[in-house]
């Protein structure tokens, strides 16, 4: 030739980029709305079946598998995990077996995407729109999302594939994708990719596209497909950045079981090939690159599938083992009173699960009730007859109150920009009303009572036995109203609810007993006797301030029971 440049040398590159990230960007975008949809149906389910079933290994690794192909995100998985252990409801070891199932579900998405079902694509994606828009029933819509995800994945793919027709007679390309079959370049490349785009989905996606237009083998396709699983332990790593210490061993699980999984692997994709071509659908009426575009795409979704489910079969035996090494790598550290009242389990991840992030701030709620239980059983000693020092440890106690408060508001404003439905939006409200009670109950104690306190040393005041009596009993029955209240905002306990709309009769009975207590002690032979009473009745009435709000968090936690309330 010469060295002439034939028409196979010359490539128009730009518009096969434009279709090339314009079809990502359909995929990733169909892969974002089928995700959110499926988290908006089966979010909340998905939670309660993995609270269930992950006692045991093997369970736990078919119940992360199936949790994972139905709210199709690993990651969320994972963050649900972690705050299993962090809740004391898992060890790091009985974990492991959800997490290793976890990969196995991703493939699900590997084996739809090799579905040929692009010609209907904009068929599903009209049909899902209209379901969107014009349903009434909420389930339905969230359906209506998912059918128009799952088409614009497909229609994604139809775009990458037209925009990488041309390759096909593109001598250079091909000799670059036959490098692939390399297994150090084709890992390389495809854990470079996924690193870039932070999704193994995606990765798989073009490496099945590649294969539908007979750009690669099967062995080039394997290896693009184990630097995925390679390039996502990124991803894990960034998203344990900043995380307590149980997330950040769960994503080293998920990094070193990746890594050990594709180092088993490494010596035996040609093996691994001749397997899945063996089972795989054939296409003996076509050859060449016609066959390889026909039966390629099946064969890498295949791979996947056994790759992660052998890594699963063989690496769950040694749990206990990643369970060491992680707790090795990333010690446990002494806790100070900073970290103390760093929120535990608010994960940014959860964001795109609103029904999960917000089981995950009913959990945080839970601490913030027991620091404000803690403020109220300092308080009572505090300000009946110990020192200064003790009152400024109460004080002390607020600003920890505040400090998880603001946290827990704040990751509530971010839910709040999520789409919501019409429950998560109630569930959102009802959260929010009692993370602010238990703010203004924390404040009650911290400015009013403290205050009282102070003002009892400072005037040399002495409360007397019959009226501390008094005071305590009235002090016991409004910290069991808030400890109540608590429980019925973060367990959902409609029996908690009632008992603590009931206390309001026992409530007025010992506000009405203290009263006529106060009227006599005010004719009793004691010295700065109108001065006490001053601030024993104001210490009755915050205490009776802080029930009223202990009830109407209960209240709203739970407002379609059925209570009779007096008044």
């Amino acid at each position: 030739m010469n060295g002439a440049v034939t028409p196979q040398d010359t490539l128009a590159f730009w518009p096969i980029l434009m279709g090339l990230f314009g079809g990502l960007a359909l995929f990733l975008y169909g892969m974002e709305k089928m995700s959110t949809g499926l988290k908006a149906v089966a979010g909340g389910r998905m939670k309660a079946i993995l609270g269930r079933l992950t006692r045991n290994r093997i369970t736990g690794a078919i119940t992360g598998a199936f949790v994972t192909a139905v709210i199709q995100s690993s990651s969320v998985t994972t963050v649900m995990v972690v705050g299993f252990i962090t809740a004391g409801l898992l060890t790091l070891s009985q974990s492991i077996g959800i997490i290793m199932g976890a990969n196995v579900g991703t493939t699900v998405t590997a084996q739809i995407i090799a579905f040929k079902v692009t010609h209907y694509a904009l068929l599903m994606i009209a049909i899902g729109f209209a379901m969107s828009m014009l349903a009434r029933r909420e389930k339905v819509r969230h359906y209506g999302a998912v059918l128009m995800g799952l088409g614009l994945v497909f229609f994604g793919m139809d775009v990458m594939g037209d925009a990488m027709r041309p390759l096909r007679s593109y001598q250079p390309f091909l000799d670059w994708m036959t490098r692939m079959e390399s297994p150090a370049v084709g890992i390389a490349a495809g854990a470079l990719f996924t690193a870039l785009v932070q999704s193994s989905s995606a990765t798989t996606g073009v490496v099945i596209v590649m294969a539908t237009q007979g750009l690669i083998t099967l062995p080039a396709g394997i290896a693009l497909v184990f630097g995925a699983n390679v390039g996502t332990c990124v991803t894990a790593l960034l998203a344990a950045i900043g995380k307590p210490r149980e997330a950040l061993r769960a994503a080293l699980v998920h990094v070193l079981f990746n890594l050990v999984g594709v180092a088993l692997w490494l010596p035996f994709i040609g093996p691994l090939a001749e397997v899945v071509a063996g089972f795989s659908p054939v296409a003996s009426d076509l050859s060449g690159a016609a066959r390889l575009a026909a039966e390629t795409p099946r064969q890498v979704a295949n791979a996947h599938t056994v790759f992660n489910v052998a890594n699963t079969l063989v690496l769950l035996p040694f749990a206990g083992v990643f369970a060491w090494i992680v707790t090795k790598l990333v010690p446990d550290r002494p806790e100070d009173a900073e970290q103390s009242v760093r929120a535990r389990y608010l994960d940014e991840v959860l964001l795109s699960a609103p029904s999960l992030a917000l089981d995950r701030v009913r959990l945080e709620i839970l601490r913030l009730g027991e620091l404000v239980l803690d403020m109220m059983q300092a308080i009572l000693p505090a300000i009946i007859d110990q020192t200064g020092d003790d009152l400024r440890e109460v004080h002390a106690m607020d600003d920890r109150v505040d400090a998880l408060h603001g946290q827990i508001v704040t990751y509530l404003g971010s839910i709040s920009q999520v789409e919501l439905t019409e429950e998560e939006t109630r569930e959102f409200l009802k959260l929010l009303e009692a993370v602010n009670d238990l703010e203004n109950i924390g404040d009650i104690i911290e400015t009013n009572l403290v205050a009282l306190g102070h003002e009892r040393i400072q005037q040399g005041l002495r409360i007397s036995d019959p009226t501390r009596e008094v005071i305590t009993a009235f002090h016991a029955v409004v910290r069991g109203a808030v400890e109540a209240a608590v429980q019925a905002v973060t367990q959902k306990n409609h029996e908690a609810v009632r008992v603590v709309v009931e206390m309001k009769t026992e409530i007025n009975r010992l506000a009405d007993s203290a009263a006529l207590h106060q009227a006599g002690r005010l004719v009793a032979e004691e010295p700065n006797r109108l001065p006490a009473y001053k601030i024993e009745m104001d210490i009755l009435q915050n205490l009776k301030r802080i029930y009223y709000f202990a009830k109407r968090m209960a209240r709203a936690a739970v407002p379609t029971v059925a209570l009779e309330e007096a008044g």
